[in-house]
């Protein structure tokens, strides 16, 4: 009954989104409970909520490597490897799944990731909808996609499925978060605002919901409440780095320019191969009349990234975070050299995505 009592506090610390107390109760079981595909599938879930992605493939892993019939909670390995970019790995997956089981959602999802990964997104999206034709009560399925829409622009169909995902669990946050995104792409901010607080309440630990609450206020001019909102977001994971370049992008139109050039320069230790960090530091630089740093900072932003292809901060470079004289200059930037993509962190599990 001891087993069970604990076994049970792991699980509804991690339905309730508290991670770390699910991992904490999960780990501490005695070895030979804890070597169990079970156990180990929900603390990798745990550490894909809480975005460390490296730990979480490591105990999926060890999952495949002992219990390799396991399909439960392979659908969120997929999208584990999917943000680490294993494309290799997520191929293997693929392929075993498909070899073992073609009759339930998680295949088709896994085999859906894959070609996600690969930008095939019209196949990808034909292996989720074979997912949904399996089981029609696989919210995650319907996540997934929503998301695959996204990228291909077709925005009416994304909310659909994002509303089925509400039909069939309303705690798939995920799917509210998904909402709140296609809102905002619409300048919707509004209605961003209020499904982003949605999948907040459900997922109050998500610095990633955090995140885009503070984009979407500082959208709607509330900068101070923008930035008392990335505040707590960086209290909750003090190294995400969207969260911080949200903030010094937020201090940098609010004319805080050195408060900005600080944070950039702690963002820089975390990314630092990421183009618009220097991109930015550059106009802190240029704004603060030092030409030559400015000008230093420019350059080594298109050295690390000419074309704006791999920017791991995708929509960073908005209008929005400008004044207006500033307008004109950062849509050609954004043409030129940075190219706009969707944000696919949240391109998350069944909790969000997980949701």
């Amino acid at each position: 009954m001891a087993l069970l009592r604990e076994l049970g506090r792991g699980y509804q610390a991690l339905c309730s989104y508290n991670c770390r107390d699910a991992i904490n109760i999960l780990t501490s079981l005695p070895p030979q409970h804890y070597n169990t595909g079970w156990v180990l599938t929900h603390i990798g879930r745990a550490y894909f909520e809480l975005a460390e992605y490296t730990q979480a493939d490591r105990l999926f892993s060890e999952v495949r490597r002992i219990e390799s019939y396991r399909v439960e909670g392979m659908e969120i390995y997929s999208t584990t490897l999917w943000h680490l970019q294993k494309d290799v790995a997520l191929a293997a997956l693929s392929k075993d799944l498909t070899d073992m089981d073609k009759n339930c959602p998680e295949t088709w999802c896994v085999a859906g990731n894959c070609f996600s990964l690969q930008r095939e997104h019209d196949i990808a999206i034909k292996f989720f909808q074979r997912a949904i034709q399996v089981d029609p009560g696989f919210a995650y399925a319907y996540t997934l996609l929503g998301h695959e829409y996204v990228l291909t622009e077709e925005l009416d169909r994304a909310l659909a499925c994002f509303r089925n995902a509400i039909r069939v669990n309303n705690r798939h946050y995920n799917a509210w978060y998904g909402l709140g995104m296609i809102y905002y792409k619409q300048e919707k901010f509004n209605l961003a605002e209020i499904h982003f607080k949605k999948a907040l309440s459900i997922n109050p630990q998500s610095s990633v919901l955090l995140c885009h609450i503070g984009v979407v206020q500082h959208a709607l001019k509330k900068s101070d409440a923008a930035l008392e909102t990335l505040n707590k977001a960086i209290g909750i994971d003090p190294k995400n780095p969207l969260c911080k370049f949200h903030r010094a992008s937020i201090l940098f139109a609010n004319d805080k320019y050195k408060a900005a050039l600080q944070e950039l320069e702690e963002l820089k230790q975390i990314v630092p191969k990421e183009s618009l960090v220097y991109f930015l530091i550059g106009k802190v630089y240029k704004k603060l009349g030092q030409t030559h740093l400015a000008l230093m900072n420019f350059s080594w932003a298109m050295d690390l990234d000419p074309k704006g292809a791999n920017n791991q901060i995708k929509e960073a470079i908005d209008k929005r975070y400008l004044p207006e004289d500033e307008a004109a200059e950062v849509e050609d930037s954004q043409e030129s050299s940075m190219t706009d993509a969707d944000d696919t962190q949240l391109h998350t599990a069944e909790s969000d995505d997980i949701l």
